[in-house]
């Protein structure tokens, strides 16, 4: 479909959008057919480049992982031209070799989501399914790999992201077993369906994980906590901000990346049985393929 002009969103904590060098130039307060976003996307610019940040769980963190509206977040990005969404998210970490305050770059996920999270733009009257065999955009990784080392922070490459429901944390039994039969290398309760609906709208989607804890099944180390989770967030806070501001400045002007047309075959309904408001509700997402003649 050709190259676009690449705009990086982001969405993560509240201390991720408030950072030192970056001129806020608009607060936008969008609705979408999903309902209200989490907050209002706040427009900066850092390195001569609008960067879009969006706090998922609301501003002052009142929203449960199970509670965000991922539809609605992931639609109010597209609606602001986003191409490339960086997810920023506090992680427990399931391996030895990763620190605490260290950052993991995952390129796979393993869902144990209990289906109460709505992770489809499809379905009242279109069906579709896009490829999700490789859940993170490789070409957007690799810039934040990048960008993690050059701002001189401790960054993994790879690794399995274990998505629970929560809130409650992993019990001991169930730490293992995700260490054990899954070779897990983080685990959070965000990524998923953030992940799918990022495929569904043709972004580039890659998650900078922020470890803070061992869980629970790390025997020398203490159980994860909410005061030790935060300890370690706040320390984080500035060396995600920086990563941010880095990759601003090593993002292409252009991309053409496969996951800017994700969707171009998904469709399977026939044209003449999508409903007008079917067709409405999504023509932000696919319209370009309506267009042109096709599903």
């Amino acid at each position: 479909m050709g190259e676009q002009i690449v705009r990086l969103g982001v969405i993560g904590g509240s201390g991720v959008y408030r950072m030192e060098g970056a001129e806020i130039v608009a607060e936008h307060r969008l609705g979408t057919p999903f309902g209200d976003p989490s907050d209002a996307v706040v427009e900066t610019r850092i390195a001569d480049r609008s960067v879009y940040f969006l706090p998922r769980h609301a501003r002052g963190h009142v929203l449960l992982p199970s509670e965000v509206p991922y539809r609605a977040n992931v639609y109010a990005m597209k609606q602001m031209g986003v191409t490339h969404l960086l997810a920023i998210s506090a992680v427990g970490i399931m391996q030895e070799a990763i620190a605490p305050g260290d950052m993991v770059l995952p390129d796979q996920i393993f869902d144990r989501t209990r289906g109460v999270r709505a992770s489809t733009f499809f379905g009242g009257g279109i069906a579709g399914h896009v490829a999700f065999a490789d859940p993170f955009c490789d070409d957007l990784r690799h810039l934040l790999l990048t960008a993690a080392r050059a701002s001189g922070v401790p960054t993994h490459d790879r690794g399995t992201y274990i998505c629970m429901e929560g809130p409650q944390f992993s019990t001991r039994a169930e730490s293992h077993f995700y260490r054990r039969e899954v070779d897990a290398t983080v685990i959070g309760m965000t990524a998923l369906p953030e992940a799918k609906l990022a495929r569904e709208a043709e972004m580039c989607y890659a998650l900078l994980a922020m470890g803070t804890d061992y869980d629970c099944w790390h025997e020398a180390e203490e159980d994860v906590s909410v005061e030790g989770v935060i300890a370690v967030l706040q320390a984080n806070a500035e060396r995600a901000n920086q990563i941010v501001r880095t990759l601003a400045t090593r993002l292409p002007e252009t991309s053409d990346c496969d996951c800017l047309n994700a969707a171009q075959f998904a469709v399977i309904t026939a044209p003449d049985a999508i409903s007008p408001a079917a067709k409405e509700r999504l023509n932000l997402l696919y319209g370009k393929y309506w267009k042109k003649g096709g599903t």
